[in-house]
């Protein structure tokens, strides 16, 4: 499996400053925070998106995923949904980047009852960004927590460029065992890669190194591995959010050791 982590514990960080981090603690890929507060958005030139090449291409590594925060489930008019996906997609393109990550984000509104208008939205853009060579990745997320919540709309779905990110922490703290999780997203083929992450417990979801928390990344690292998936893990460490955290900085070469030495048991 290849190994990525996210900017979204990375604040703000200039973009050549992220690619040398990734470089310096053996990471092949990067996720990259896609809003108008960090240094990579939709608001980007021509240019400014050559530069951003540029500065992964010297190191070789991997613009995963560009992190939006498109809400394919939230209730409204569909146009400013698909607009800015649309906008980020050809950012992706651009940046040569394999996915674009959306949330269902529904809130108040029951997940079943606005599984239609996620169906809808994915529908419509997939044709658009099978053209660019992007696939836009539902994350098992808020509204839609669990592998079988987002293989619900996957599978209505029904389009290659659309598929899935399974983020460790939701399913745990909606209660879906890895196992479920690992088997509703590979149903079909909507598996693209895993958010891992630690935490302390489902009620304090402040991060934390990999290994010092109860989320069940071993066990989780073990049935991918029986299933015989190989593809990207990617580091969500959500110091945004969390201010108090400890800076990811210092994390990434032990969190790589983590990983590595959690997929060698695994094997």
């Amino acid at each position: 499996m290849r190994l990525a982590f996210s900017t979204l514990g990375l604040p703000g960080l200039p973009v050549a400053d992220v690619v040398e981090l990734a470089r310096s603690n053996g990471y092949q890929g990067v996720e990259l925070r896609c809003h108008p507060e960090e240094p990579v958005h939709t608001g980007l030139g021509r240019l400014e998106r050559a530069d951003v090449v540029e500065e992964f291409a010297k190191s070789e590594i991997e613009i995963l995923t560009l992190a939006s925060y498109v809400k394919v489930a939230a209730p409204g008019d569909d146009t400013p949904v698909l607009t800015e996906l649309r906008e980020q997609l050809a950012l992706a393109h651009d940046l040569g980047a394999a996915h674009v990550r959306v949330f269902p984000g529904a809130g108040d509104v029951p997940a079943i009852e606005s599984d239609p208008t996620a169906v809808r939205r994915l529908a419509a853009v997939a044709p658009y960004a099978a053209d660019l060579g992007v696939r836009v990745l539902l994350e098992t997320h808020d509204s839609h927590p669990t592998g079988k919540d987002a293989a619900r709309i996957l599978e209505q779905v029904n389009h290659r460029s659309t598929g899935a990110i399974w983020d460790l922490m939701h399913p745990w703290r909606a209660g879906e065992e890895p196992a479920d999780t690992l088997a509703a997203l590979t149903a079909g083929p909507y598996l693209a890669y895993v958010q891992v992450k630690d935490a302390s417990s489902a009620e304090d979801t402040t991060p934390l190194a990999l290994g010092a928390g109860a989320l069940p990344l071993a066990e989780t690292l073990v049935l991918l591995t029986e299933a015989g998936w190989d593809g990207w893990l990617c580091w969500e460490y959500e110091k945004r959010w969390y201010p108090q955290a400890a800076e990811l900085t210092k994390l990434l070469a032990p969190g790589r050791e983590h990983l590595l030495q959690l997929l060698s048991y695994a094997s």
